[in-house]
């Protein structure tokens, strides 16, 4: 790598302009492909404009924005390719850009799920590095980036090489303007940070509401904790040993085990893990699904790379997972507007769950009207 690597990210969304932002004002070589003609024009007025956590504004110009790729053939090749893309256009985005990059370029997903093996069935295994991005950002507008937590970079390969000189050299990059660290166990960090996203962002997007509205219900909690259940499932076929969220939070613990759904009501596991998950939800109170954002601007979610990735891998590994699929094909109803999005129609699975139904009624058709005031009546049978 270059002693000052050109930089080229793709994406400049709410994490991707963050992302831009922060390393050119450490004094990076960045260039930006949006894929967006009204963020290009934006940037190239204004710069990157970013809102602390704070309410503090500042703004950041890059080195060249372009809409395509192709736009730059003229600008030499890249030395480091960060990608802040969805996961579903993963594959074409890195299709377009590789013409770009040096032969020894890193390409960094920055995407939530497991992009890593779908990135290289497309550039190698070689150029591919896990970038887990531990920052929540949202777009005001465009080229406006608003950071919505704290957080920073973890870098790692699906499969660690011993004294691994070039990802020491990317978190000393990085690092200058993102806080990295290089950790061992990408996959681990990556299927916990996966749990978070099939509970938090799908249940939200069929929910209709802000996180803390959502996990004060105790339907919705038991919904999280069984689709943790069959996450921890499936990655325990692939050898998966999954890490603690910000330091503190154990999925592998918290997911529902077998002695759970024996327990009664009141036994004190569930109570903790119940009480885990309303802390959660108070601490994350006013926190919006991202998957319901990306429906509401009429844009593909990403359901089949989060829940759907547990549905396939559990295919492969003959593991049930009868609730992720339904959570799959729901927001699938809610795109095509045979569901719409509202604590009834979770409430809906939830109930299908308890009773041991899911699978054998098509998704978005079982109206079950939830009444703030005797919400708390209907949540009573559990296990």
């Amino acid at each position: 790598m270059a002693s000052e690597p050109k930089v080229l990210l793709v994406g400049c969304g709410g994490i991707g302009g963050i992302a831009a932002a922060e390393l050119a004002r450490a004094g990076g070589d960045v260039t930006v492909v949006t894929g967006n003609p009204e963020i290009s024009r934006a940037i190239a007025t204004h710069g990157v404009r970013v809102r602390d956590l704070d309410g503090k504004e500042w703004s950041q110009r890059l080195s060249q924005t372009a809409v395509k790729a192709g736009d730059l053939f003229s600008h030499g090749r890249y030395d480091l390719c960060l990608v802040a893309t969805k996961l579903t256009t993963l594959k074409d985005v890195l299709s377009e850009v590789q013409p770009l990059l040096t032969p020894s370029a890193p390409i960094l997903c920055m995407q939530n799920g497991l992009p890593e093996s779908h990135a290289a069935s497309v550039v190698g295994d070689r150029s591919v590095v896990g970038c887990v991005v531990g920052f929540g950002a949202t777009l005001l507008e465009p080229g406006f980036s608003q950071r919505t937590s704290s957080g920073g970079f973890q870098l790692g390969r699906l499969v660690p090489r011993q004294q691994d000189v070039e990802l020491d050299q990317l978190a000393a990059l990085l690092g200058r303007g993102i806080p990295t660290k290089v950790v061992d166990n990408l996959q681990g960090v990556r299927w916990s940070k996966l749990a978070i996203n099939c509970a938090t962002s799908t249940l939200g997007a069929i929910g209709g509401d802000t996180l803390g509205h959502l996990l004060s219900h105790r339907f919705v909690r038991r919904i999280v904790l069984e689709v943790w259940r069959e996450l921890c499932a499936v990655a325990d076929c692939e050898g998966i040993r999954l890490t603690k969220v910000a330091g503190t939070i154990d999925i592998a613990k918290l997911a529902l085990s077998d002695d759970d759904k024996r327990q009664s009501l009141g036994s004190l596991p569930l109570l903790v893990k119940h009480s885990i998950l309303l802390a959660i939800g108070l601490k994350f109170r006013r926190m919006r699904s991202s998957m319901a954002v990306a429906i509401e601007r009429g844009r593909q979610p990403e359901i089949d790379w989060l829940n759907g990735e547990i549905v396939r891998r559990g295919a492969q590994h003959g593991v049930p997972t009868p609730l992720n699929r339904e959570l799959v094909s729901l927001v699938h109803d809610i795109v095509a507007k045979r569901a719409r999005p509202g604590l009834e129609t979770l409430y809906g699975v939830y109930l299908r769950l308890n009773s041991g139904q899911l699978g054998n009624q098509p998704t978005g058709m079982h109206p079950v009207v939830v009444q703030p005031e005797d919400s708390r009546k209907e949540l009573r049978p559990e296990p």
